[in-house]
């Protein structure tokens, strides 16, 4: 036992005792109840991880060997200090270590929850940050397949830049995004990355993006022989291939139409350029970040707009008018016909195709024809995209998403807090290969053409009963001030359920104060309709009677991958980087 010294008011200093982390007393429970003599042997270890920790195919080895890997002077078993020190150990994970990728991963993409990001080249806020290939490389070490790439001309038009359209984001060549993807697309996982791709490029242009994508990835990249797909290939045959998704260009070949038109006139001032980027982006260009901030619009807001959406006919026209060896190379065609959301969620039995929808329209989109949208993603691809005016990179809540089916639900990477560890949790599943099988009820019609409905009210399927018993390991991730500069924190643990609207529930322990040991033993259950959709969120924070209460750590976890039994659950930083040392001991039980 060691003491710490604060100092108040500069004249005199309050001392407080730091132990080490001592057992809960229902752990010491437990050894006494599979020990003998103070010591648990292979036998009896055994038997515990059978019956408490619910590892039904444990065998005496598998008991001998966490012994073992404990290396303490007790071959024969553990005392009570060694089987606490397992308890808290990195090899009892909270999520089983060895199931790896255990999904069918032999079915189309459009069966799978895809890890998607937005803006993936942007290192900061949407208006005004850097444009970089170091977040692109940054996630998709974190097991991001999709990533986002809006294309431009350069300022000279003969070549390819990659920024945020309309904003006052700096450029990033094109072929240094294309480069870093090559190289760092597979270190996580093995399953295709998708290159969804903004395009705003004139005819030459996109010519010149086909050769630069040909040239790069070689036989890396994946594209049909065919024009149009009846059903989207499995992740399982595109392994460590690269594939193309986007709408077909239209922007410049528009804007060439009106030009053309207004040469007749005297009134046809705007050039091409002007016309195809919007009067607002010349603004931008001579004014300042005030100028434009209360009017960013995502690019793809524009686009996208009900009343203003794509036919397929036009769609057909422009690609004809466009680069033959770019269109060759996109394998999931994205678009929308004309005549508004209903439209655009039709299926065609002909042919898959994906569609973008914002937030917004999502929230539309789900209100109205929450049926024909648990339909439509049956065989196709919705991607979902924050709204424009998240300048901040902030995002939405991923979950309204997923529960209908939307496979690319699009998040800021940038955009730290609750909705991005939501996403992280979410693809903990499987692996972390980044591609997570939805549940059966999403990809079946029932006998009389019914869908899943996550409104419905549905009976309880199972209930998650979660114990937490202590927490360890700030006083040596943090300075010991870092939380008060007068004593020792007083943290005090928020638990509960993301999921569909009657799962959803969060619940929190008592304040443990001054205290870097904090020993809650509090139970809380959690009726669960649709466990299969259910994210347990845990968040431990220090209170502050007179501000705001300070991050201590975080994580999230798929429900349906967890392990019962006492396990030590590893906490996140609020960017989601793993602490050192920092983390519960809980115990999780399905009735």
């Amino acid at each position: 036992m060691s003491k710490q010294a604060y100092t108040v008011c500069f004249c005199f200093s309050r001392r407080f005792k730091h132990a080490l982390a001592e057992a809960p007393p229902e752990i010491n429970t437990f050894f006494q109840n599979y020990s003998e003599n103070e010591l648990m042997t292979p036998s009896q270890l055994q038997r515990f991880l059978v019956e408490v920790q619910k590892q039904e195919n444990a065998t005496i080895e598998d008991a001998q060997a966490i012994i073992d890997s404990l290396k303490h002077f007790h071959r024969k078993g553990l005392n009570n200090e060694s089987f606490f020190k397992y308890l808290l150990s990195d090899n009892n994970q909270p999520l089983p270590p060895s199931l790896g990728v255990h999904n069918d991963m032999t079915l189309p993409l459009s069966h799978y929850f895809i890890y998607t990001g937005h803006n993936s080249y942007l290192t900061g806020n949407q208006l005004s940050s850097d444009c970089s290939d170091v977040p692109i490389i940054r996630a998709l070490k974190r097991g991001v397949r999709v990533i986002e790439l809006d294309i431009w001309p350069n300022a000279s038009k003969d070549n390819v830049d990659v920024l945020h359209g309309r904003t006052l984001t700096t450029p990033v060549e094109l072929i240094t995004c294309l480069r870093a993807i090559k190289e760092h697309a597979f270190e996580t996982s093995e399953y295709p990355v998708v290159i969804t791709l903004e395009d705003h490029l004139t005819p030459d242009l996109q010519a010149k993006v086909a050769e630069m994508v040909s040239q790069t990835f070689g036989d890396t990249l994946f594209y049909p022989t065919i024009e149009s797909l009846k059903q989207f290939p499995s992740p399982e045959s595109l392994k460590k291939r690269i594939i193309i998704s986007t709408k077909p260009p239209k922007e410049y070949l528009e804007a060439k139409e009106i030009k053309e038109k207004g040469e007749a006139s005297q009134h046809g001032k705007a050039s091409v350029d002007e016309e195809a980027l919007g009067k607002e982006a010349l603004n931008i260009e001579r004014g300042t970040i005030a100028d434009v901030k209360d009017n960013i619009v995502d690019e793809e807001d524009l686009n996208d707009d009900d009343d203003e959406e794509d036919s397929d006919e036009s769609d057909t026209k422009l690609q004809n008018n466009g680069a033959p060896e770019y269109r060759r190379l996109i394998t999931i065609h994205a678009g929308k016909p004309k005549g508004g959301l209903r439209e655009s969620l039709k299926v065609d039995a002909d042919k898959v195709r994906r569609v973008s929808l914002s937030e917004g329209q999502l929230e539309k989109a789900v209100i109205t024809l929450g049926k024909e949208f648990v339909r439509f993603t049956q065989g196709n691809i919705v991607r979902v995209y924050p709204k424009g005016t998240r300048i901040t990179s902030s995002n939405y809540n991923p979950l309204l998403g997923w529960m209908h089916g939307a496979q690319m639900v699009a998040l800021n990477m940038q955009g730290y807090g609750r909705s991005l560890w939501l996403m992280q949790g979410m693809f903990k599943a499987n692996g972390g290969c980044g591609y997570v099988k939805k549940p059966d009820f999403l990809l079946k019609t029932g006998p009389n053409n019914e869908v899943f409905d996550p409104k419905a009210k549905l009976s309880v399927k199972t209930t998650l009963k979660v114990t937490i018993y202590m927490g360890e390991g700030w006083y040596y991730d943090f300075k010991s001030t870092h939380f008060d500069k007068y004593s020792p924190p007083d943290f005090y643990t928020r638990v509960g359920i993301a999921g569909v609207a009657d799962d959803t529930v969060m619940r929190k322990t008592k304040v443990i104060e001054d205290n870097w040991l904090p020993n809650w033993n509090e139970v809380f259950e959690f009726t669960l309709t649709v466990p299969e959709l259910a994210l347990l969120v845990i968040q431990v924070l220090e209170y502050d009677m007179s501000d705001k209460d300070d991050f201590g750590g975080q994580t999230v976890l798929p429900v349906w991958e967890l392990r019962s039994g006492i396990r030590a659950v590893p906490l996140y930083s609020y960017k989601g980087e793993k602490y050192n040392s920092v983390k519960l001991l809980m115990r999780f039980e399905f009735n």
